[in-house]
């Protein structure tokens, strides 16, 4: 390690160390606003617009002591403690609640702490928690944080390394969410709105159930191996097609059922959730997950466009069993109406955004492998255990 390192507080590098405003927040809630980030909305590195929270500007005003600005650090306290992220430009003004908020001082880049609050200091914020209901990480253990910090230069150096690897992460996010908006918008286009005013010629009422299936292909522990994917309601994001986190089989006690690469998967516990999505490889999941798939290829696009969408996820949410935990069914999904095309329509629509969930899947593997390299570097980096001019060509050639 290099000797202008140095071991230091937080307290001694930050400008302010604060906390989010802690209080009743439901009635203050408005439709649009200033934005209002809570602890569901801090991921390690990112901020995540899901239930995104707003409010009034004159609220905002009297909490000031939780306004956040650009470049401000800010910590997780209760829900996952210490996932940590920089306050992005796109959030010129806005507040929080439940955080600890850090404006670093000259001798500290923000960025460098981030990386190093979600790395590094896992294990001082795991021995800080406090509470004996809900634990939480508070803004006094934040002050005692033990930082090994280089030079200003080369944190910012270390920063730009990995940040290249995360800036090409987002950008295939950014790039999926693209290529799924433009895929709604056809499926919209050729068979919701092209059979509002009545139903085309050649066009037929039926259901789901006459173009899809349920696949139920079941597997017990004994016949999974090791590495085998799994995926759980857990990996599934809200909203999204893009299926980007999995585990792997190795822990796994009871049955599941196998999947393959391409087969939409729907969470059927709490369908309100509206996880419903693409499997980007082959592997198991929960049996709180439906596999479903078309039943000729040429169905899979129109098909993951019903499933997929918040009409027929709201039918079967309002006919799920259970109280506390409303489960459907694939009877459910099967019977929901839809106005079905002549087969050579639906075979184009399939050929036309096929390449765009192709596109999809190859940008989920590609950042999973980036995500691994800046996962195998950051420690080294953060430790002074790699130096930033070995590291860089690595990074340099990954995020290209």
């Amino acid at each position: 390690m290099a000797g202008d390192w140095r071991d230091i507080a937080l307290e001694d590098v930050a400008d302010e160390l604060t906390v989010g405003y802690v209080g009743p927040m439901a009635s203050e809630y408005v439709d649009d606003g200033v934005p209002f980030l809570r602890s569901l909305n801090i991921e390690p590195l990112r901020i995540n617009k899901n239930d995104l929270k707003f409010i009034t500007p004159e609220f905002h005003k009297r909490i000031q002591k939780s306004r956040l600005t650009p470049g401000d650090v800010v910590i997780v306290r209760t829900g996952k403690p210490g996932a940590c992220s920089v306050v992005p430009d796109w959030l010129a003004d806005a507040n929080c609640s439940d955080l600890v908020i850090v404006r670093c001082g000259p001798q500290l880049n923000n960025r460098f702490l981030a990386y190093y609050v979600n790395t590094v200091a896992c294990d001082h914020v795991a021995a800080h928690l406090v509470g004996a209901v809900q634990q939480h990480f508070n803004v006094g253990s934040a002050r005692t944080l033990r930082l090994n910090l280089p030079p200003l230069a080369e944190q910012k150096a270390i920063a730009a390394v990995l940040g290249a690897l995360d800036d090409k992460i987002e950008c295939n996010r950014r790039m999926n969410a693209t290529l799924e908006a433009m895929a709604r918008a056809l499926f919209q286009s050729w068979f919701v709105d092209a059979a509002v005013n009545g139903l085309p010629k050649g066009w037929r009422v039926g259901t789901i159930g006459d173009v899809a299936e349920n696949a139920r292909r079941g597997i017990n522990p004994d016949q999974m191996k090791p590495a085998t994917a799994y995926i759980g309601l857990e990996h599934m994001p809200r909203r999204s097609i893009a299926l980007s986190e999995w585990g792997h089989a190795g822990k796994l006690e009871s049955n599941k059922f196998e999947f393959r690469r391409g087969e939409i998967l729907f969470g059927k516990l709490r369908a309100y959730f509206h996880k419903v999505g693409v499997a980007p490889l082959d592997g198991v999941c929960s049996t709180d997950i439906l596999v479903v798939r078309p039943q000729k290829p040429e169905w899979f696009g129109f098909v993951l466009g019903h499933v997929s969408s918040i009409e027929l996820v709201n039918h079967t949410d309002a006919a799920s069993t259970g109280t506390k935990m409303p489960r459907s069914n694939w009877n459910d999904i099967a019977r929901f109406e839809a106005a079905l095309p002549p087969q050579p329509l639906a075979a184009k629509f399939t050929e036309l955004i096929r390449p765009m969930i192709d596109r999809m899947i190859a940008n989920i593997h590609e950042s999973r492998t980036l995500a691994t390299l800046r996962d195998t570097l950051l420690p080294k980096l953060l430790s002074g255990e790699l130096r930033v001019q070995d590291a860089k060509p690595l990074g340099e050639k990954a995020a290209a």
